[in-house]
């Protein structure tokens, strides 16, 4: 089952701005080491999903992550084959606003060098550049 909100209060959002970097969660707060998004983006559930899966089998229950991101924000699309008007599209999935500086994923209680292993798998999973980071020196 994909992440996405219990309940929310208007089923569909507009698109909005992702401009500025990241003032808040842009640091490493819950392990010793964060992935770091580099670009502003959209990240859908299914991606998080699967860095999610990707870091937990390369650890092979050793450690422990930390997913920073939630997708709030319901995408909607309409049909295709389906001509203009008749309103707003439904929702198809959800995702989560990334700025620049946002900590995607945390992990502790590995070394650094597997730490980098598993969040590179990570990485590769995510549709923005992204860098590794230490808790002493995470600011963006």
């Amino acid at each position: 089952m994909a992440m996405m909100p219990k309940r929310v209060k208007f089923r569909k959002s507009h698109r909005g701005k992702m401009k500025g970097n990241a003032t808040r969660g842009n640091t490493v707060a819950f392990g010793e080491y964060g992935l770091q998004a580099l670009s502003a983006s959209w990240i859908t559930a299914r991606q998080i999903e699967a860095g999610r899966v990707a870091a937990t089998h390369f650890l092979r229950r050793e450690g422990r992550i930390f997913i920073r991101i939630f997708p709030h924000k319901p995408v909607s699309g309409k049909p295709l084959e389906t001509r203009m008007g008749k309103g707003k599209g439904e929702p198809e999935y959800w995702c989560a606003v990334v700025k620049p500086g946002t900590m995607l994923f945390e992990i502790t209680g590995v070394d650094e060098v597997t730490a980098k292993r598993a969040l590179a798998r990570v990485a590769h999973k995510m549709p923005i550049g992204c860098r590794f980071v230490h808790r002493r020196h995470a600011v963006a």
